[in-house]
């Protein structure tokens, strides 16, 4: 018996994601989009929906971060071993690339629930001895090499995918693209599709774009254009060869380059941004789609410590099957909610103590930072005015960051080394501490272990965020520009606060630095510190309400059964 045959008995959702993050052993992500991807699967899992996963194997992982002396990030690839964690299957598929025919053969994952779900995620993989060198390298590295190394890959994901699953014995009723990266897939569909007409005067006849956008799904995560995959047609050309005619391809994905944002845009029946902004965002980028919006959530189970595991399970049983539950937090006894928090505290505390020599305290405001390095999250908010930072935050407040830039990104590099360099400056006055190598068990440490979340990014360049959601599961409140998810669960002084005006901007305004850094440091100032150590009740009546007016809702359950209702069943 096959392993994959009591799963492909009944049609199912096929989920593309360039990335998926599930735990930190299967190093397949870089960040939000992949536990993001990660967080669907268990939920899906959770709730048995018929669903399987695609992505691509990525041997070298991401990367490990490391630090020179001057602060300057330093990327080793993570060397693991699928073997380990995954099954190979016995089948094989290939791609043509260069003219080449590159072997593709897939291991499986199978993603467990508590509830006795299980669903198949299939991780593509070329390094194989009937490739060549070069070909047995394309799945080695995320997001690593130029475009021709990409768009190999989604070659790969896309196309290969598709043949994957055909030749596993899957039978796919939707496939649901998370992001352009998998938007080849469409015209894998379209061949399959392909109309018996012997000869026509318009090529564009042949492909049946109706049935294939009937079964497709787009959800588009990111404003910032460099997010958006583009190639020039040289390129795709170069790679992919007749795979698909170029003049049929233009009209599906752009005239003057190749679009995958574009393609997927076509052939989708339904498409969402990730956040109701970003799905106004969207809409104005994309004029003539019509483009809807299901906020983001994260797997309650999976991001929320074990103290809090705890008290969750000892009041509101059921809770991470249900995560609604969590609306009745106000239930919990204020004293059991502040020794659930401490006791993260402690074990966050305690780690950078051991690794700092910092000597951080548990009874200071611990402020966290952390998420991938780009520059348009401005990490650096918070050191607009050094002396107006010391002024109100001396012996008050101690900070933490992490994260990781990519390994392209020199201006994030950048920000890395400067939060070093203030570390530095601040040690005798201020205590800030980068922890690097910024993963999922760190992520769970921070979330749970800081008493506010800080999130200070450009608006309107934050699709969704989940990292807030994670600490709002903690028990965390947010700090926060209202952009992305926050604007849906932000109540000022009851859920978290805001920094900076009410989110109106279609388009970003770099002018809005030193109005957002100002209000900042005011509310530092004038709220929440003051709040925090002298008015424990209604801190910790403001902890309940990001429980039970945020965590119950924005989780990947609600989410999942939004993407059912609206996307997958017609």
């Amino acid at each position: 018996m096959s392993i994959l045959e009591k799963y492909t008995e009944e049609p199912k959702v096929a989920y593309f994601s360039m990335e998926i993050g599930l735990k930190d052993d299967i190093p397949t992500y870089s960040g939000g989009l992949g536990i993001l991807a990660g967080d669907t699967i268990k939920s899906a899992s959770d709730l048995h929906v018929p669903l399987v996963a695609v992505s691509l194997i990525y041997r070298n992982g991401y990367f490990t971060q490391d630090l020179d002396d001057t602060g300057y990030q330093l990327e080793r690839p993570v060397i693991w071993d699928p073997a380990k964690y995954m099954t190979l299957a016995p089948e094989k598929i290939s791609v043509q690339i260069e003219g080449r025919t590159v072997y593709v053969q897939g291991w499986i994952y199978f993603v467990e629930s508590l509830r006795g779900g299980n669903l198949p995620v299939i991780f593509l993989d070329c390094n194989i001895p009937e490739n060549s060198e070069q070909d047995r390298e394309l799945t080695n590295y995320l997001y690593g090499g130029g475009k021709e190394y990409r768009i190999k890959q989604e070659l790969i994901l896309g196309v290969g995918g598709v043949r994957m699953l055909k030749a596993l014995g899957f039978t796919i009723k939707r496939y649901h693209m998370n992001e352009g990266h998998a938007s080849f897939l469409t015209l894998e569909l379209l061949h399959e599709f392909k109309k018996d007409i012997e000869s026509v005067w318009d090529e564009s006849l042949v492909w049946n774009y109706d049935i294939v956008k009937e079964r497709c799904i787009f959800t588009t995560h990111t404003p910032v254009e460099a997010g958006h995959d583009k190639f020039s047609y040289e390129l795709y050309n170069q790679v992919a060869g007749d795979y698909f005619p170029e003049k049929v391809l233009r009209s599906l994905a752009g005239h003057e380059e190749l679009n995958m944002t574009l393609l997927a845009l076509n052939l989708s029946y339904y498409i969402n941004g990730v956040a109701k902004k970003h799905g106004e965002v969207s809409q104005n980028m994309f004029p003539g789609y019509r483009i809807n919006s299901i906020t983001n959530g994260i797997h309650s189970y999976t991001w929320t410590c074990n103290s809090f595991k705890r008290l969750y399970d000892k009041y509101l049983p059921g809770w991470a099957n249900e995560p609604e539950i969590l609306v009745r937090a106000e239930t919990l006894p204020s004293e059991e909610i502040w020794n659930a928090h401490m006791e993260a505290k402690r074990k966050l505390i305690d780690h950078v103590n051991s690794v700092s020599g910092l000597n951080m305290r548990h009874d200071i405001l611990t402020i966290g930072f952390a998420r991938r390095f780009a520059t348009y999250k401005r990490a650096n908010l918070l050191f607009s005015d050094l002396d107006r930072l010391v002024n109100i935050t001396a012996g008050k407040v101690q900070f933490i960051f992490a994260g990781k830039a990519h390994p392209k990104d020199e201006g994030g590099k950048q920000l890395i080394k400067n939060i070093i360099s203030y570390s530095k400056e601040l040690k005798d006055k201020v205590k800030l501490f980068f922890l690097k190598n910024y993963k999922m068990d760190v992520a769970l440490d921070l979330v749970s272990g800081v008493d506010i979340w800080l999130n200070n990014p450009l608006r309107p360049l934050e699709a969704s965020g989940t990292s807030g959601m994670k600490a709002c599961h903690n028990g965390v409140p947010n700090f926060s520009v209202l952009d992305g998810w926050w604007i849906e669960g932000h109540i000022e002084n009851v859920t978290g606060w805001s920094i900076g005006p009410e989110a109106k901007e279609i388009m970003p305004d770099e002018n809005m630095n030193r109005i957002d850094a100002e209000d900042l440091y005011n509310k530092l100032e004038k709220v929440i510190i003051p709040t925090y150590y002298n008015d424990r009740n209604k801190w910790i009546w403001i902890m309940q309400n990001t429980i039970g007016k945020n965590a119950y809702y924005f989780n990947t359950h609600r989410m999942m059964r939004r993407y059912i209702t609206e996307a997958y069943i017609r």
